[in-house]
């Protein structure tokens, strides 16, 4: 993760467009974020930023792209917890997310919530883990793709619980959702912020959150862990990352004003109507943040024995 400097590059930035790259489909998180963070950024540079939706594998598509950009900050990725599993699940990644990338912040964290479509008899976790052990071959969970928090969801899920769900990775959260909803498949791990919108619909049925805390969003669904599978936890976070080389001044330009236009109250309130948490990591402590992510779900990509060939 390099920096240059370059001050004079810093008081002209931004002189053109700013591209903000989506690794999945439109409609997703990642896309609800980086419009947000995209209208706030025109706004206040008075330069158009264009969010350019890339998706495909896990978001290795859109990184990969960024990592092999000019580090002029002019193209920037905004990754989501998967960028952190990816190293660990692909043997052979176009890029390195350690090296290749300059942190700029660590903007959200949000939990996901197991959905279940209304045809699955089962109103709790524990309904759910005894039908799974009944007939596992038949329950298939759709996720944002290979490697994504609601696949780590799903196979810790399948871990602690002993049951054997069958991950269904899409191109993007909306289209798994989207699946789920018309009953292609059983359930889905989604992220709160686009749950939440399906659970308000009547679309589809809430079973419990994998952060280790009831979500204010939704008091009344409980957590996995005090729903019998203890210990269980899993968030997920949004940042953005700039191409290794970036100058110091511009990632340090770009954190300073999506910090202050995040904590506005209509972005406080934009972030918490999708059930997310304001998280405000500078480029130091996003990057330590990501080399620990990297770490730690590597052990568990390990353990499970998730691999794309």
């Amino acid at each position: 993760m390099l920096f240059r400097s370059g001050l004079a590059g810093a008081q002209q930035y931004p002189a053109k467009p700013i591209r903000i790259v989506n690794g999945f489909a439109a409609g997703g998180p990642t896309d609800i974020y980086a419009r947000l963070i995209g209208q706030k950024l025109t706004a206040a540079w008075g330069q158009q930023v264009i969010v350019d939706p890339r998706p495909g594998a896990s978001g290795n598509i859109g990184a990969d792209h960024v990592a092999k950009s000019p580090p002029d900050g002019y193209t920037l990725f905004l990754p989501s917890f998967s960028i952190a599993v990816n190293p660990s699940i692909f043997p052979k990644l176009p890029y390195d997310v350690l090296r290749d990338f300059a942190p700029v912040t660590q903007y959200a964290s949000v939990g996901h919530i197991l959905l279940l479509h209304p045809s699955v008899p089962a109103r709790n976790t524990k309904e759910l883990i005894a039908l799974g052990k009944k007939q596992s071959s038949n329950l298939l969970f759709s996720t944002a793709g290979h490697g994504t928090a609601g696949h780590l969801a799903g196979e810790l899920f399948n871990m602690l619980a002993g049951v054997r769900f069958t991950h269904v990775p899409y191109k993007g959260m909306s289209l798994a959702q989207t699946d789920a909803i018309a009953g292609q498949v059983s359930m889905i791990f989604d992220s709160l912020s686009t749950g939440l919108v399906a659970v308000r619909a009547k679309r589809l049925r809430p079973i419990a959150v994998t952060t280790s805390n009831r979500q204010s969003s939704m008091p009344d669904i409980p957590t996995l862990s005090e729903s019998g599978l203890k210990d269980y936890e899993l968030g997920a976070w949004y940042g953005l990352l700039a191409p290794a080389g970036t100058p110091r001044d511009i990632v340090q330009r770009l954190y300073a004003e999506i910090s202050r236009a995040l904590k506005e109250p209509d972005a406080r309130e934009r972030l918490a109507s999708l059930g997310a948490e304001l998280v405000d990591r500078n480029p130091e402590a996003f990057a330590e943040h990501l080399r620990a992510e990297v770490a730690k779900w590597g052990k568990v990509v390990r353990a499970a024995g998730m691999k794309i060939e």
